[in-house]
């Protein structure tokens, strides 16, 4: 409860310092330190130790998966607004105003994760979206930025609406929205419910079909939110569906295991081999989002402890990474491949840790990346899954690796003279040496962040 509350003080605390406050650097400071003090209160959380004793018995739960996960979006946000604040100041006179929509996303993030009531889950998941579409519209000299808001919010709405649709049937069926009722069977409307429900979630997390906005919408917002709606607010969506699956579809056959093996194949299918295409190094991000969708959709497919596991330790890899990377391609005017040549000559050290994020990010063993999808992959099989679909995930694994190492390639072995357009600081590059020490500890010992699972 500490994540959902704290939140929404910060958040307009944050909204109204912008009246009293004209310095914008200011505002990443009290915004980092506001992270740090919610995620100080949802670690005491997880131990047993809460602000507010509020009686959500029919509406919320606050387990430990919820609040580890919880923990993971907070720290990682307070990277994000450490490595990218000062992005966030180039884009106008708003600053304190889109730190506090991140400030209200936590608030969606924190009731997504531990909703019992499918009436919340509905409130959690606007409650993030809605923010998302301003910050996609955020630079309004941008036409780029407005259409891609425009678009996210259109197709926003209508992924709504099926998700409304969906629960309203399931109302109908079983006359209850918590999603934990028993049942005997499962009925005609409650499937056609479960499966509106299915749909709408697939369409917020990048899921193959319904993934088609993803690369416009990223490649036309601000690159400083692109960053953090493709990883923090993307793996959120995924704790309310393992929620859902774990209630609703968990056991309830093999035809439901076919659908969700199918969206798998489809998602890992249309992100990797279209990324393999792109030019420009931020769509090939938007695309390389929808494959690594496609692993975490493993942990859909098993709903065991690996699978829990495993999603918790990908949150953690693949938001840090990917936050990393955007934070450097923000700081670049040329985002094409092309813009990387020879980076390592001008920014030896930026480039070494983007090769810990991009090998990360393809799951090369020693990084957080490969026990992440070793965990997806393992949770399959110990759920007794098609072997098939393990080897697909492999084979689609390797096929990433081309358009990381792409990258890679054109920092160490293409000559040109590739700078940052705009200047980093001392503090920024230590911020970012820490992120890839953090990656290759959990690629090392995994067990450093799963071990709070259980203890």
């Amino acid at each position: 409860m500490n994540i959902i509350v704290l939140s929404a003080i910060l958040g307009v605390l944050m909204m109204y310092s912008g009246i009293f406050i004209k310095n914008k650097s200011a505002f990443r400071l009290i915004a980092a330190a506001g992270m740090a003090v919610l995620l100080g209160f949802n670690i005491a959380e997880t131990y047993g130790y809460s602000l507010f004793n509020i009686n959500t018995r029919f509406f919320l739960s606050f387990e430990r998966f919820g609040l580890l996960f919880n923990s993971i979006c907070i720290f990682s946000t307070m990277v994000y607004v450490l490595v990218s604040g000062r992005d966030i100041e180039k884009l106008g006179r708003y600053t304190a105003e889109a730190y506090a929509l991140l400030f209200f996303i936590m608030v969606g993030i924190g009731i997504i994760t531990s909703y019992t009531n499918l009436l919340m889950l509905f409130i959690g998941i606007e409650i993030v979206s809605i923010p998302l579409y301003i910050l996609t519209g955020f630079d309004k000299r941008n036409l780029k930025s407005n259409e891609a808001s425009l678009k996210y919010f259109l197709m926003g709405a209508f992924s709504t609406g099926i998700m409304v649709m969906g629960i309203a049937l399931l109302y109908g069926a079983t006359g209850s929205f918590m999603i934990n009722i028993p049942r005997v069977g499962l009925s005609y409307l409650e499937a056609m419910g479960l499966l509106m429900l299915f749909v709408s979630l697939l369409f917020k997390a990048s899921g193959a079909p319904f993934h088609f906005w993803t690369p416009d919408v990223y490649d036309g917002a601000p690159t400083v939110f692109t960053s953090f709606m493709a990883t923090v607010a993307k793996v959120a969506i995924f704790a309310a569906f393992i929620k859902l699956m774990e209630a609703k579809y968990h056991g309830m056959g093999s035809q439901t295991e076919r659908l969700i093996s199918i969206v798998i194949v489809l998602t890992l299918a249309f992100g990797n081999l279209t990324a393999v295409f792109q030019q420009s190094v931020k769509r090939m991000l938007a695309y390389s989002s929808i494959a690594q969708a496609g692993f975490m959709l493993f942990a859909l497919y098993a709903v065991n402890d690996a699978a829990k596991e495993g999603l918790l330790l990908y949150a953690a890899a693949y938001t840090l990474a990917t936050i990393g990377i955007f934070a450097v391609l923000a700081k670049m005017d040329d985002q094409t491949y092309e813009g990387f040549n020879g980076l390592s000559k001008n920014h030896p050290v930026i480039a070494g840790v983007l090769v810990v994020f991009l090998l990360s990010l393809a799951g090369i063993p020693l990084t957080a990346g490969f026990f992440a999808k070793y965990f997806m992959l393992a949770s399959v099989v110990k759920a007794g899954g098609n072997l098939t679909l393990v080897v697909l995930g492999v084979l689609f694994a390797a096929v990433s690796v081309y358009y990381y190492f792409r990258v890679i390639q054109a920092m160490y072995f293409k000559e040109g003279d590739s700078a940052l357009a705009l200047k980093t600081t001392a503090g920024f590059k230590y911020i970012m040496v820490a992120i890839a020490a953090i990656i290759v500890l959990l690629g090392v010992y995994p067990d450093a962040l799963l071990h709070f699972f259980y203890f």
